[in-house]
């Protein structure tokens, strides 16, 4: 029979020694189902030497051959390595675990140059070959099988693909949860410490599962809800590192199963990119979204909530994690700590509307399944693409390989011209590293060394890039690109809000994809890396923005600064602004916008560190402390303050706002966790041999029996005494008196240098800053 089916995830189990891949769905009727695939196998290339002993070597793989898992067929292939034809073998098998073993084997045979193809996933790799993505449609020939081990309405084999499509999504069931546990020595330890709340937030409102006396219990009630509930989707916030490890773990103490799966008696596991799998459901950690969000330094659920309008702190219950033990085991703050956890997963829940719109987008670009992509890096999700269109085009995938770091040269800055200046057009070219890309044809495959007579060659560093044919990044980039277009064409003709939303989050993804192909191909894990295309695009880039300026200048504007794709410049005749624009547009070919205008702007001496006031009346802050750096929040508050007043009163407002806050300080009229400076963990404590600050706050920490782990973060405070600054530093939990802190600090190395980083380039000096005296001249002015 034919059926229509909403793919929402792969996974794939090996059964009767035979692989078997499950997809599943929801179909028409709002079911949910699992569609099998029994016999799709695993294979992997190898590509051969040059006029090579096809029979002999194919002879040879056979012997390799074992019972476990056969070698079941060795076909002749042609296909393409970084666009040039290749022969090659394609080795299937039947486990797919023996993929790995096959190929190391295989490599050591004479005649074979390189093993590749052999380090992708099963279930990706069928779903690349059979062009199958999450949150598309596939129409196929089908035929329903009992259920025996499915928590689906249905099960279904494959018998053939008939086509896949687009068209609206069914309603899918989601629900975020959130754990609180009783950690009462320092950082929760799952060994010891029990889960005391599970909270959980669906479209039905809000559920909490709390402990009496043991926690398994409640684990166990959690665990029959999702069950119920039956989500397709479950929101975490952190939860791959924090939530799941600690609920296997307290599960796994009493020998019990998590078995929250679709499938019966599965439980989650960790996968790739450290996110942990849930068979037939999607586990999706919003961390992994939110750290795109460069505004929010310390992020925080509270913090990215309150930053995106969708639970602001004033509206919520704020406590710190330390605190959790004091107010379980207060039965009059109890009530408090229930509704910090279910402000915590109404937030995640929340969350759902910022984040999985744009996240579905760049599933059905990547075909990367929702919880991998929450937490693969930008380059992984660019990678899944090309290996998409690699399979289309008849490409090999290269296989990943460790190279050493490589610099090369970035794009061109033209140093700003220091100060204030008012009536700026910010002209911005869209996409242009993408457009570079496309125009001169540069990618690993088009690459020539050696002569060349048709061939584009870049400024500066000579590289070559053939003109034609088209290769393989431009090809693909073009499609972006012109999908794109498609896209924003359709925008302004949609009435319907969801399918506006849809078609936004879809331009916006595409634009994002694209944008990010420069980058993969210089990131050194890359598969198709190219430092010679990635410095061939800077190349080209610098010279285009340094062109560009001559342009503006001879026709009568000022340039007062360029960053790598656009320029800052101010105009006599406004009038001409609009043509210099079209001019630009038609001498070198690449799309040009005036991005903002903005009423005022100040620069300091500094590249990439400015403000200005829009048009609009919006306040823009590039490069200073207010949205960068390891400064405490009052230094940034204040510094961002400063900058308002400068560009829409005065300077000695500005001045005045400074010496202000100074006194409050020394009045103590402060929060301690405005104080708090929080740096990252890039080591292992006793990797570190610097006596830096937050180390000696993390060792503190660790002393008084807090965990502390790489790659999170410390948050001290620097507290009186004789030592050394660095020794000063205390975690800032372990700080609750304002009487320890030392107030000349963060006045010296905190407020008067982030704010002079903006003020002295008006003249004002630390002592001004710091005069906080009454002037009695101000007193007779004021009579």
């Amino acid at each position: 029979m034919i059926q229509d089916y909403y793919i929402i995830d792969f996974s794939y189990d090996v059964e009767d020694n035979k692989p078997l891949i499950y997809i599943w769905c929801v179909d028409k009727e709002g079911n949910r189902v699992v569609v099998l695939e029994k016999n799709f196998r695993p294979y992997f290339y190898a590509v051969l030497d040059d006029n090579p002993d096809i029979e002999k070597i194919t002879d040879e793989i056979k012997k390799l051959s074992t019972p476990a898992s056969p070698i079941t067929n060795i076909d002749q292939l042609e296909r393409k390595y970084y666009g040039n034809p290749v022969k090659v073998l394609r080795i299937e098998t039947i486990i797919p675990a023996y993929i790995r073993i096959y190929r190391d084997q295989v490599s050591k045979i004479k005649g074979i140059k390189e093993v590749v193809e052999a380090d992708i996933r099963f279930y990706m790799r069928y779903s690349i070959d059979k062009n199958l993505k999450p949150f598309t449609w596939f129409k196929a020939d089908v035929e329903e099988i009992p259920n025996e081990k499915f928590r689906v309405k249905k099960v279904y084999e494959l018998k053939n693909i008939l086509e896949t499509y687009e068209d609206k999504p069914p309603d899918l069931k989601i629900m975020a949860f959130d754990i609180e546990v009783f950690n009462k020595y320092g950082s929760p330890n799952p060994r010891r410490d029990p889960v005391i709340i599970i909270g959980v937030w669906t479209d039905e409102g809000e559920k909490q599962f709390i402990t009496d006396d043991d926690d398994l219990k409640t684990i166990r009630e959690f665990s029959n809800f999702v069950l119920n509930h039956d989500p397709d989707i479950i929101l975490g916030y952190n939860s791959n590192r924090f939530d799941w490890p600690y609920l296997l773990e307290r599960t796994k103490l009493r020998n019990v199963k998590l078995d929250i799966g679709r499938k019966i008696n599965s439980e989650p596991t960790q996968g790739t990119y450290g996110h942990y799998s849930i068979v037939g459901r999607l586990n999706v950690d919003l961390f992994g979204f939110a750290m795109s969000i460069e505004e929010v330094k310390v992020k925080s659920l509270d913090n990215i909530a309150d930053y995106l309008g969708i639970l602001p702190k004033t509206q919520r219950v704020n406590l710190e994690w330390y605190q959790i033990p004091e107010y379980w085991t207060d039965d009059k703050k109890r009530k408090i700590l229930l509704q910090y956890n279910l402000d915590d997963v109404k937030s995640t829940y929340l969350l759902k509307d910022a984040f999985l719109p744009f996240g579905e987008q760049i599933t059905t670009i990547t075909g990367l399944p929702l919880d991998q992509l929450s937490m693969a890096s930008v380059g992984y999700r660019v990678e899944w693409l090309l290996m998409r269109e690699a399979f289309f085009y008849n490409e090999i995938i290269p296989n990943r390989v460790e190279r050493e770091y490589e610099s090369y040269k970035g794009g061109l800055v033209i140093p700003p011209k220091p100060g204030i200046h008012e009536k700026v057009y910010v002209l911005d070219f869209s996409s242009m590293y993408p457009s570079i890309m496309i125009k001169y044809n540069i990618g690993p495959d088009t690459l020539v060394k050696g002569e060349c007579d048709n061939c584009w060659v870049a400024p500066e560093v000579g590289h070559k890039f053939r003109k034609s044919p088209d290769g393989f990044y431009k090809t693909i980039l073009q499609k972006l690109v012109e999908e794109r277009k498609e896209v924003k064409s359709k925008l302004k003709e949609v009435e319907n809000e969801y399918e506006r939303r849809r078609l936004d989050e879809r331009q916006r993804a595409l634009k994002i994809m694209a944008n990010a192909f420069y980058g993969y191909m210089g990131w050194l894990g890359a598969r198709w890396y190219s430092k010679e295309g990635a410095e061939a695009v800077t190349a080209w880039g610098r010279e285009t923005i340094s062109e560009v300026a001559k342009l503006v200048q001879s026709e009568g504007f000022e340039v007062i600064y360029g960053d790598t794709d656009s320029v800052f410049i101010t105009a006599k005749d406004e009038s001409k602004i609009n043509n210099i624009v079209k001019e630009i547009i038609d001498k070198f070919g690449l799309d040009i916008k005036i991005d903002k205008e903005y009423e005022k702007i100040f620069f300091t001496e500094n590249k990439k560190r400015y403000a200005g006031i829009t048009k609009e009346g919006k306040i823009d802050i590039v490069g200073f402390e207010a949205i960068r750096g390891d400064w405490c929040d009052l230094a940034k508050n204040i510094q961002k303050d400063v900058i308002v007043k400068v560009l829409t009163s005065s300077i000695d407002d500005a001045v005045k706002l400074v010496r202000e806050t100074i006194m409050k300080l020394r009045r103590r009229e402060f929060n301690i966790e405005d104080l708090v400076i929080w740096k990252s963990l890039d080591k292992d404590i006793n990797e570190y041999n610097v006596d830096a600050p937050h180390v000696n706050a993390a060792k503190k920490a660790m002393k008084a029996g807090y965990a502390i782990f790489k790659g999170g973060k410390i948050g001290y405070i620097v507290v009186k005494g004789n030592g050394k600054i660095s020794q000063r530093a205390e975690p800032y939990f372990m700080v609750k008196d304002k009487s320890r802190i030392d107030i000349d600090y963060y006045i010296d190395r905190q407020i008067v240098p982030s704010t002079l980083r903006i003020l002295e380039q008006f003249g004002i000096t630390e002592n001004t800053l710091k005069n906080t005296g009454i002037n009695i001249m101000d007193f007779f002015n004021k009579k």
